[in-house]
């Protein structure tokens, strides 16, 4: 056979060794690649409890975030975890229910990083009483957070995820959006006390569904999470709670937390690992469904 000569080695090997570096580098790269990076997200309600798992979450995993919160303290303490830690984010403060609110986020995303990816709907609040002893201003305040709310966000995102979305699937790029609801098992199941948050939990389940027909041919997934009882300040012990309209007799609690087939009741990291599955690639092929998650108890009769 004949021989190679010694330059055409030399140049083999150094080939070589330049496909194999740049092999390594892919490889490196696809190892420490977060999944959300590139991605922005809008996670409504996100300086405590749910939100706040959520948020820190999917910046953690490479999202540029935009926090928001009524109150400043918990919004600014969420924001400095993040920037801390290496990541982007902004803070947006109000109500939801208040439609310029909505659209201030949407133009906070779309003006700090020019996109939107991801929003979260979990903004909530509680105003237990029977129901023939509730009134106006505690069923409509309810109603106006968690269902208004969700529907004030979603139709301000529509030109960074509907109109985008569509532009997408017609240059022939496959990218699929992410919509989030937080509703309940309230919703699902009704609950004892709670019709004001029930009915705003299943209008939120009525939206996601309609939602998710509107906006698939535009590769938006509109999916929602339905958590049980969960360790938050609105699940608190009442007299542990620093707000009299927040929180839960504390005997309840504890009979809840009886029921439960595991022995605790849920955290907000749980439901935050869901919302993340649901925001993700993983989830492209996933839309209109709503995720219980509660601990294996569906029915929780909690009166107020």
């Amino acid at each position: 056979m004949p021989s190679i000569p010694a330059g055409s080695k030399r140049s083999i090997h150094s080939s070589a060794k330049r496909v194999l570096g740049k092999l390594r580098q892919l490889v490196v790269r696809h190892l420490t690649m977060k999944p959300f990076e590139g991605k922005v997200a809008i996670v409504t309600g996100s300086g405590r409890g749910i939100g706040r798992a959520v948020v820190l979450r999917l910046a953690e995993h490479g999202a540029r975030v935009v926090i928001n919160d009524l109150d400043a303290q918990p919004a600014a303490e969420v924001e400095a975890a993040i920037h801390s830690a290496g990541g982007e984010a902004v803070s947006v403060l109000g109500s939801v229910a208040d439609p310029k609110v909505a659209i201030a986020m949407v133009e906070a995303a779309h003006g700090k990083w020019g996109r939107l990816d991801i929003l979260v709907n979990n903004a909530g609040v509680t105003r237990d009483a029977m129901i023939h002893r509730m009134t106006d201003e505690q069923y409509n305040l309810v109603m106006d957070v968690v269902a208004r709310g969700a529907f004030n966000c979603i139709r301000a995102a529509a030109p960074l995820l509907r109109d985008a979305g569509k532009k997408d699937r017609q240059a022939g790029n496959f990218v699929h959006r992410k919509i989030v609801n937080v509703s309940s098992i309230a919703g699902i199941h009704g609950a004892v006390g709670n019709a004001n948050y029930a009915a705003a939990k299943a209008a939120l389940i009525g939206l996601t569904k309609a939602i998710a027909k509107e906006w698939a041919p535009c590769l938006v997934n509109c999916n929602a999470v339905a958590p049980g009882i969960v360790d938050t300040r609105m699940t608190a012990a009442r007299d542990d709670a620093q707000n009299p309209a927040l929180g839960i007799p504390a005997e309840v609690r504890e009979k809840i937390k009886g029921q439960m087939p595991f022995g605790r009741i849920g955290t907000p990291e749980d439901v935050a690992a869901a919302i993340e599955f649901l925001s993700s690639s993983a989830s492209d092929f996933i839309t209109g469904q709503v995720l219980q998650i509660d601990g294996g108890v569906e029915f929780i009769n909690v009166v107020g």
